[in-house]
């Protein structure tokens, strides 16, 4: 399929492992603080947002330096993680940090504006009822908003598979360890008679990014016609 060598689906199949385990480990993040930015006050609030949104207008080689200082083996993160004796430096663990703190502003713009939009009036109506605070999320809240949730996932899986600048920064570009496919095009562009393998690696990144902004957008769409028209 598309003439891909055996090297080259390597490179796939690191990519998506790299953006699939940033997802997993940013929605959390990402969902927490969204419900915070949504439905509570409190003090630093503008603060906060502002610090998620950072990675979004900072340039990537900032992202990918302070990630490097922060996981250093001196580094609050190195020591935190050689307590266990794991090290994401120049591993594909790290690529997915990396890859997990760029996408993670467009996660939890995402999900807040699908919390914003749930109608408050079916929460009150349920609690009205009898439902704790806990129920209400679980019965109401969160599966009016699930479709907007899995929207900002796919949206960050496609971010991911497009991060470059934090990626090479922070953990190089190790063949058959970090390579994801923007370091890969960027590689073949440096060797003579790559263009080849650019134009293949090129088209490979543009399908999955074009299927994952496909579904992210239907999948937004579900979300504004599950709540009866509301529009993210």
């Amino acid at each position: 399929m598309m003439g891909l060598t055996a090297e080259e689906w390597g490179i796939v199949v690191l990519s998506l492992q790299v953006s699939l385990a940033a997802i997993v480990g940013a929605l959390p993040v990402a969902f927490l603080l969204a419900w915070m930015l949504a439905r509570l006050r409190f003090p630093g609030k503008i603060l906060l947002d502002g610090l998620v949104h950072l990675p979004l207008v900072l340039p990537p080689v900032v992202i990918g330096w302070l990630l490097l200082i922060a996981f250093a083996p001196e580094g609050p993160g190195g020591r935190l993680l050689a307590v266990f004796g794991v090290s994401v430096l120049f591993r594909w663990t790290g690529a997915a940090i990396a890859a997990a703190v760029m996408a993670l502003p467009l996660m939890v713009r995402a999900i807040r504006l699908s919390l914003e939009a749930v109608d408050p009036r079916f929460e009150q109506a349920a609690r009205t009822l009898g439902a704790g605070r806990w129920h209400t999320f679980a019965t109401i809240t969160l599966p009016l908003a699930a479709p907007g949730v899995l929207a900002g996932a796919v949206l960050g899986f496609a971010r991911s598979l497009g991060e470059f600048g934090a990626t090479i920064t922070f953990v190089s570009n190790i063949p058959e360890e970090t390579r994801t496919l923007p370091l890969a095009i960027y590689a073949a562009l440096q060797l003579p008679g790559g263009d080849s393998a650019v134009w293949r690696l090129a088209l490979m990144a543009v399908l999955l990014s074009l299927a994952a902004l496909v579904a992210s957008e239907a999948l937004t769409r579900a979300s504004g016609n599950g709540r009866g028209g509301h529009v993210l």
